[in-house]
């Protein structure tokens, strides 16, 4: 082992090993060699060992030294990491285990140099605490009241630590604050303040009251430590069963007596609206009379007032009507005037109309005659003078779907349409005689009309 230990002393001071064996011989240790033991017990003809070829050169021994401390460091590294990752809603507090130096971190990574900082992380989210020993009237650690007796409670505290608080800054916060600064705050202080009340008033009429005492000096003590009270709530109450039943009977005769109290008051407050109702009726009416007494006095004084400016109208009215009769009469005069006078118009008038009518129908009546006189004169000479024109007359009175001719007889004692149908003898005559035919009947024509 001595050998060993030089060997691996000389390879890391550099100096020079024990050259190797040669090929068909073994390796020999100096220490051995020169050992008397040795050279005793291997005799002249036995072979030499030399086992510093067996050793690593000098080389191997930094290679194996690097690797070692790199190793050693790797696993420093992975015990201790230099980075630690807080999560959202973590507070980190490092510290310098040097300087003593306090550091916050929020959501983030965090330097830690190991052997020179430690870190501490607390959660910054909102949490509850429910005391469960004293839940029950029958556990582990019930309230006591004033009387002496035991009670439960359901209490449940929320609360956050408060990252700008001096406590939380220093770095002085226990690993577990909910365990050493709530439950310890909580449960001390909850046991003192129940310890002044008796049950009734703890079940119910100052649990309001002692809600905002809890609530008040819990609020200040955990302030103290780095901790926000955000709110607390008081639960069911828990009492005890025998209480529990005297206390449910007394609390139904109190609530008898106070539904009594309430319906006499009910009772006494519908008397008094009674009167009331009745002392306002009679007001009322009081007022109602009065309002029309004086109603009918203003009205009279108004009517008084109005006579006085209705009696000149009424004067002026009757005065009014009497010009509108006058005028009216001579209205009427004038008009009966006129009708008279257009009458008298209208007669003279009609008189000189009828007049000039008779004169005209006289006139009429002589000049009828006279033409009537010259007609048939007229008449007289033609029908003298041609006879036939009689027949003729006669023939077209009997109708008029006859058509005559007339023609005069020839004198030679021919045909009588010889003359009509345009015979070559005595044609001029019978044109002459015919057209002075024709020249009649056309006058008689003209006389007829």
């Amino acid at each position: 082992m001595k050998a060993t230990w030089n060997r691996i002393v000389q390879t890391l001071k550099g100096r020079s090993s024990t050259p190797l064996p040669e090929a068909g011989t073994e390796p020999l240790l100096d220490a051995e060699s020169q050992s008397p033991m040795a050279v005793d017990a291997r005799g002249a003809d036995a072979p030499r060992l030399n086992w510093a070829y067996l050793l690593p050169t000098a080389r191997t021994v930094r290679w194996l030294a690097i690797g070692t401390i790199v190793a050693a460091a790797g696993l420093m590294v992975y015990r201790n990491p230099p980075v630690q990752h807080l999560a959202q809603g973590d507070l980190g507090v490092r510290l310098n285990q040097f300087t003593g130096a306090v550091s916050l971190w929020r959501d983030g990574g965090v330097w830690v140099v190991p052997g020179l900082h430690s870190v501490r992380v607390f959660s910054l989210r909102d949490q509850s605490y429910r005391p469960e020993a004293m839940r029950q009237a029958t556990g582990s650690a019930p309230l006591q009241s004033v009387e002496g007796l035991s009670l439960g409670l359901d209490l449940s505290v929320r609360y956050a630590l408060d990252p700008n608080s001096p406590a939380v800054k220093a770095g002085n916060l226990p690993d577990n604050v909910g365990v050493d600064i709530v439950e310890p705050a909580v449960q001390g202080l909850v046991y003192k303040v129940f310890a002044r009340y008796t049950v009734r008033e703890i079940f119910s009429s100052k649990r309001a009251e002692i809600a905002q005492i809890i609530e008040t000096e819990l609020r200040a003590r955990l302030a103290a430590d780095g901790v926000t009270l955000r709110s607390l709530q008081i639960g069911k109450v828990d009492l005890p069963a025998e209480y529990r039943r005297g206390m449910d009977s007394l609390l139904a005769e109190e609530l008898a007596s106070e539904k009594m109290r309430y319906t006499l008051e009910l009772k006494d407050k519908r008397v008094k609206e009674t009167e009331l109702d009745a002392n306002a009726d009679k007001v009322r009416r009081e007022v109602a009379a009065e309002a029309a007494a004086r109603e009918q006095v203003i009205a009279a004084k108004a009517q008084e007032e109005a006579m006085k400016h209705v009696l000149p109208f009424k004067q002026r009215q009757i005065e009014q009507r009497q010009l509108e009769a006058e005028a009216e009469r001579v209205a009427r005069v004038k008009a009966a005037e006129g009708a008279a006078q257009a009458r008298r118009i209208e007669a003279n008038g009609e008189a000189d109309a009828r007049q000039k009518l008779a004169e005209a129908e006289a006139y009429r009546m002589d000049r009828v005659g006279k033409v009537n006189a010259e007609q048939m004169a007229r008449e007289g000479a033609l029908v003298t003078k041609h006879p036939l024109l009689i027949q003729k007359t006669l023939a077209d009175k009997l109708s008029d779907k006859i058509q005559v001719i007339i023609a005069p007889p020839p004198t030679n004692g021919d045909f009588i349409g010889a003359a009509l149908l345009g015979g070559n003898r005595n044609a001029q005559a019978g044109a002459a005689q015919a057209a002075a035919v024709a020249d009649d009947a056309t006058t008689t024509q003209a006389v007829e009309q």
